[in-house]
């Protein structure tokens, strides 16, 4: 017998066409410097912070408080990784609790009942996002094109990973991306246990 459907609802953060979204363009534009370090963990995370916070007030958060099930592209946990990158190993771990406690109970954003980590060696990630660049004709932002930054958030997310306990996919077997649809069972598989 088939599980029951249930409804959810996509999430995708940053909202990038939303005022709520401007201080993070500034920051990712190169606004407020041309490297992430330029602005540190906590003030960068307080821009993404308010972009989550407009679209949980005014699109969500009734729908979530209702139990409506919710799937987020990227959430408090990006600022995570991101962030998290910018500090050293020593400092991660306060940083860490302090976006939980931040973002959870100061603001008031709901925590997330599980995190799926998509887990890409930094090497093909960057490809992909070349490739990406190359096909839409665009360049990528402050963080995509640091190749330092993009090691540092690799070291963040696994620290990051374990800390909170996040659920970790591998998506790549043997040096090189597994298929689209087996990366897609290991998902499905997580979410069954779930719901």
């Amino acid at each position: 017998m088939e599980a029951e459907k249930r409804p959810f609802r996509r999430l995708v953060f940053p909202q990038y066409t939303e005022p709520s979204s401007a201080p993070l363009r500034m920051y990712l534009a190169g606004e407020f410097g041309s490297k992430p370090e330029d602005v540190n963990a906590y003030a960068a995370s307080v821009f993404f912070t308010v972009d989550r916070f407009a679209s949980y007030k005014k699109s969500w958060q009734d729908y979530y408080g209702g139990g409506g099930l919710l799937l987020a592209d990227r959430y408090t946990t990006s600022n995570a990784v991101h962030q998290g990158s910018k500090l050293s190993k020593i400092e991660r771990k306060a940083f860490f609790k302090w976006l939980s406690d931040f973002e959870y109970g100061l603001i008031g954003l709901p925590e997330p009942d599980k995190v799926i980590f998509m887990d890409v060696p930094t090497e093909l990630a960057i490809e992909q996002m070349r490739r990406r660049e190359a096909e839409s004709n665009t360049k990528g932002d402050i963080h995509e094109t640091d190749i330092e930054y993009l090691k540092r958030c690799s070291e963040s997310a696994e620290e990051a990973a374990e800390y909170y306990g996040w659920l970790k996919i591998k998506c790549t077997e043997n040096g090189a991306m597994r298929g689209i649809q087996d990366i897609h069972q290991d998902i499905v598989a997580v979410l069954k246990g779930m719901l």
